[in-house]
């Protein structure tokens, strides 16, 4: 009987200190084979350009260019949702190889503008300072993708090219220019009333 009171006991100790694990924020190493997109739904390919959040359950959505995040980012009531109270960034270093574990915080990362990534939007992040005309931080970064200050637009019109036979995906192609340019021309239209 005591030996069974015992293995109870231990059993339910166990259990009370799993439920008590403390969340790790630490980033977690891409399985190419496996991750994908929380938002286009593409595989990981270049890790260099990747990012993920990880919520205060322990829980990461990856991404396949910053600007997937910055999408996501937009239902501000679907994504407070999800990160809880608090959320940790990560994104890769673009100067470092395709390495699944090259991670930077991404809230500490100069970005850089203008290079070909993933989905297009242009953003890289970098651990060290790059020798670029223009930095930005983090939520500047985030600022400029939504409005449309990205390079989706030939990003998009490239696929365009290649799609020219599929009229579907010409068509979903399409609604994408539409949005990104709509999300431009309102951006430089805000600029415009501020003067």
């Amino acid at each position: 009987m005591k030996t069974k009171l015992t293995t109870l006991l231990i059993g339910i100790v166990i259990l009370i200190s799993s439920c008590n694990q403390k969340v790790t924020y630490e980033a977690r190493d891409i399985n190419f084979d496996r991750d994908v997109c929380y938002v286009c739904l593409m595989g990981l390919t270049d890790q260099r350009y990747n990012a993920q959040s990880i919520n205060e359950f322990g829980e990461v959505h990856w991404y396949d260019d910053i600007g997937c995040l910055a999408e996501e980012m937009k239902d501000t009531e679907t994504w407070n949702t999800w990160k809880g109270n608090k959320v940790k960034f990560w994104i890769g270093d673009a100067s470092k190889e395709n390495d699944p574990s090259n991670w930077i915080d991404a809230e500490k990362a100069f970005f850089d503008y203008g290079k070909h990534t993933p989905m297009g939007y242009g953003y890289s992040a970098y651990a060290q300072k790059p020798d670029s005309e223009a930095i930005y931080t983090f939520e500047e970064t985030l600022t400029r993708i939504n409005e449309g200050k990205t390079m989706r637009e030939n990003f998009i019109q490239e696929k365009m090219l290649m799609m020219k036979d599929n009229p579907k995906k010409m068509k979903m192609l399409k609604n994408k220019l539409e949005r990104e340019q709509s999300k431009r021309d309102a951006s430089s239209h805000e600029g415009h009333n501020h003067h």
